[in-house]
């Protein structure tokens, strides 16, 4: 029998990773990381809402464990949303919830998970776990519309060692048949669907909440200027709408210049991009000069061929196969094995696009 600390959200995900843990045969620990007060709104299914803590109470009871909450909402805001606002504000389009996995969950609670003397850290992601012949492999999910996997490639082989995935074999409707049959409290409950601690969904108003918006110039790519703006936050790469251009041929975001204050828009064939250049990758296997792989630019799309350029220990280059549209600057790529398609091989974060 193994020690177990699972990661509980509240959520049926969470949940039912920790009634499996428990079906097993395992010795389990609930705990729910409390990482920002979200505001009560009419939407639900936010992961910080302020009854999921005493969801995942509930669910602990449930099965008979016990639950604690840690408290990290200043390593949150430090390592989470503090990145969140300065990368908007860049000209960068954010993905916190690999920072929030990589900072929050497989260093500071995996580390909590240790002190306990736990074997292991279980959580919710759908995502999996499987031996291989160098050491643990991180794969995508059985159930590909919910694979989460694209957020988890900053853990390093030792995390993944010790961490578990119990739903990642698991489709979404098998998941709450699981929840139904264990009677959780949540197997009904709605899924979490924004980013936690904009509950809204709107970006924009939690960045100029936190910061001073950098207003600036609507430009053309040869640099005339066609307006202004409230600031660069509100402008992702390959955003038509709101540009308030008038009228004309449509006209899409195509670069976004911080550090001036500039949003660059261009037709959409100015879009599209023949590979990237990142940096502070986090490699899972080996990877070469010329090694053909399968790269995801957002977690939305789906894997496109590509073909190394160039790799090391702290930036890498990518060609890819066919042009890849909206290529966008703080968001991470990741890179799966084409002849395993599940195997994640690494990833990094997207520095710029490569024009056509």
């Amino acid at each position: 029998m193994s020690r177990v600390v699972v990661a509980m959200s509240g959520g049926v995900d969470s949940s039912v990773a920790a009634a499996l843990m428990v079906e097993a045969g395992h010795e389990v620990i609930g705990i729910t990381m409390h990482l920002a007060d979200a505001p009560v709104t009419e939407r639900t299914g936010t992961c910080c809402a302020p009854d999921d803590a005493h969801d995942a109470r509930r669910v602990a009871t449930h099965l008979g464990i016990p639950h604690y909450v840690a408290n990290y909402k200043a390593a949150f805001k430090t390592a989470v949303i503090d990145r969140f606002v300065a990368d908007y504000q860049a000209g960068l389009t954010p993905s916190p919830c690999v920072r929030c996995n990589d900072v929050l969950k497989f260093r500071l609670l995996l580390h909590r998970a240790r002190e306990l003397d736990a074997d292991f850290l279980a959580t919710g992601h759908y995502a999996q776990v499987l031996a291989g012949s160098s050491g643990p492999e991180l794969h995508r999910a059985v159930d590909l519309a919910k694979d989460q996997s694209y957020f988890l490639f900053g853990a390093d082989t030792d995390a993944l060692a010790q961490v578990l995935f119990p739903v990642g074999g698991l489709t979404k409707p098998e998941v709450r048949d699981v929840a139904r049959r264990h009677c959780l409290p949540v197997a009904e409950k709605a899924e979490s669907m924004d980013i936690c601690f904009v509950p809204d969904g709107d970006y924009a108003r939690f960045v100029e909440s936190h910061a001073t918006p950098r207003p600036g110039a609507l430009v053309s790519e040869d640099g005339e200027i066609l307006g202004e703006h409230a600031g660069v936050h509100r402008f992702p790469v390959g955003q038509r709408t709101g540009l308030g251009l008038g009228g004309g041929p449509p006209r899409f975001v195509i670069r976004i210049d911080g550090g001036e204050g500039r949003v660059v828009v261009g037709g959409a064939d100015r879009l599209l991009a023949a590979g990237l250049e990142g940096d502070r990758p986090n490699w899972l296997a080996p990877v070469r000069a010329g090694a053909a792989v399968l790269a995801r630019v957002r977690h939305r799309s789906e894997p496109v061929p590509a073909t190394i350029v160039q790799a090391d220990a702290d930036t890498f280059t990518l060609r890819f196969t066919e042009p890849v549209r909206a290529v966008a600057p703080g968001q991470a790529a990741v890179l799966y094995d084409p002849a395993r398609p599940s195997r994640v091989l690494g990833g990094g974060w997207i520095r710029a696009a490569v024009p056509t």
